[in-house]
């Protein structure tokens, strides 16, 4: 998301652009795949205000492709169900819904739910590129809460022990970890999809077509299987190209690098990119890895789900990341794949949970398809384990299943580049300060760095960052203003 939204960027402002991919399908977290002829996600499951008007839809116009997606809305009375204790819990679109739902089960946290409510949205539009608005209206509000965790400000801010655990129940979204990620990460995740909720019709990778469709309208070009080994410079040290595990080269003024930063030390030998920063760059956590186990159904058998659940083992959503080989899973996120409008069944659907790099570790050199049977023993084992879990809350689903398809973090690392297999790249910790940011800036004149790293995970966060990069090249107030224009 993060090189197509900044070649369609800069393709529409002249520039000359060309799209390297290493893999055979354009999009990283975008792909989807297909079994048996059934279709499954795998990173983009579900994307946030993209009604008419709100941010997500701005900028998919402004990128020339919101025409080209077809988008289900999620079911607005509860587009996340949070399962705890054997409760469910509903978050529900819009703030007065969100606080009315919860209110019906937290009567007395009325009030408290309304000031939460406040307070996300007065974060989010702290960020004036979370909010399309060129004047940031609060820098100061936007640091402090990119220093607070969010159990910190859910302590100060709801009375109730359970509500405050509901209230984190959906941070598999953003690996939240007690004492360690930013409220600011969860404000605008909560923000963002509580706007509103939806699936892209036919999986998410519509949106990297899109996108290859409007570069090419421009007459860039994206190509694929063409994996970066090199990054060129000239000897004034500036970039002068890249070339390619063909031995092709590409020579180029400007060259964004939209891969996980240990990635990059692996292609570039420049020494302006000083040891200092990269040991401090590859020191950097990660965020966790996850175990996908995809679900095909038998035809007419299982109703399409329209939301989002989590369920978890026990009573809280936090420590799912400190389990054992006995305790796994603790936690896990199950969806629905959304194949039309109107959808009445379901044709497949993916259960995701938590799986840390060292499980896998012992597998890191062999290739997808070639991992051996002690590997294809693990996962058939990870996945029988996770279904029970489910099954607790939806008893009987192995009786519908058709087949099942299962990843891990060594899938995830071969296909979308990311350390380790991490889910969102690195990992917010307000422990790091600023010292646990990467910048889009580099020392080599003309590399730029753009994608989840960069600024945040997921579509709104990658094209945040993608507006910072941008505007890099552009200057100031360029793609603000034809954001403004464009959607008069």
């Amino acid at each position: 998301m993060g090189g197509l939204s900044c070649g369609a960027i800069l393709a529409r402002n002249g520039y000359h652009v060309t799209v390297l991919e290493s893999q055979r399908h354009v999009g990283g977290c975008l792909q989807c795949f297909q079994r048996g002829g059934v279709k499954f996600e795998t990173g983009m499951h579900f994307i946030g205000s993209a009604a008419q008007g709100q941010t997500l839809q701005r900028l998919l116009h402004y990128l020339g492709i919101d025409d080209q997606l077809t988008l289900s809305q999620l079911d607005p009375a509860g587009y996340e169900v949070i399962s705890l204790a054997g409760e469910h819990y509903r978050y529900a679109t819009g703030r007065e819904a969100f606080i009315e739902t919860l209110a019906a089960q937290f009567p007395r946290e009325k009030d408290n739910l309304a000031r939460y409510c406040d307070l996300v949205a007065t974060v989010a539009n702290a960020s004036s590129l979370h909010s399309l608005r060129h004047v940031e209206s609060d820098a100061a509000l936007n640091v402090k809460y990119q220093l607070m965790t969010i159990d910190q400000v859910l302590d100060q801010t709801i009375g109730d022990e359970m509500l405050r655990r509901v209230l984190a129940g959906n941070i598999p979204l953003l690996d939240g970890r007690r004492g360690r990620t930013p409220f600011s990460t969860h404000a605008f995740i909560m923000d963002f999809y509580n706007q509103s909720a939806w699936r892209v019709v036919g999986g998410s990778d519509a949106i990297a077509h899109a996108l290859t469709r409007v570069i090419g309208s421009h007459g860039g070009e994206v190509l694929t299987g063409q994996p970066v080994t090199h990054i060129d410079c000239n000897s004034a040290g500036a970039v002068s190209g890249v070339t390619t595990a063909d031995g092709s080269h590409y020579p180029a003024d400007l060259v964004i690098a939209a891969i996980h930063p240990a990635r990059l030390m692996e292609i570039v030998d420049n020494p302006l990119l000083r040891p200092a920063w990269r040991r401090r760059v590859l020191s950097l956590p990660d965020t966790i890895g996850g175990f996908s186990l995809y679900l095909s159904f038998k035809p007419g058998e299982v109703p399409y789900m329209n939301h989002n659940f989590y369920g978890y083992l026990h009573d809280t959503p936090w420590g799912c990341e400190d389990y054992t080989a006995q305790s796994w899973p603790m936690g896990y996120l199950y969806m629905h794949f959304c194949e039309s409008l109107d959808q009445q069944f379901a044709r497949s659907g993916v259960i995701l949970s938590y799986m840390r790099w060292d499980d896998v570790a012992r597998w890191s050199d062999t290739r997808t398809g070639r991992r051996g049977a002690d590997y294809e023993a693990f996962k058939q084992q990870h996945a029988e384990a996770l279904l029970d879990l489910v099954e607790k809350d939806f008893p009987g689903l192995r009786n519908h299943l058709a087949a099942y398809y299962t990843s891990t973090p060594l899938t995830y690392r071969d296909y979308t580049g990311t350390q380790h297999g991490s889910m969102y790249g690195l990992a917010h910790d307000v422990t790091l300060g600023s010292a646990g940011r990467v910048h889009h800036r580099t020392r080599i004149p003309g590399l730029l760095l753009s994608g989840q790293n960069i600024n945040s995970h997921g579509i709104l966060g990658v094209l945040v960052g993608t507006m910072v990069t941008c505007t890099e090249v552009l200057g100031a107030g360029v793609i603000f203003n034809q954001i403004m224009e464009d959607n008069a």
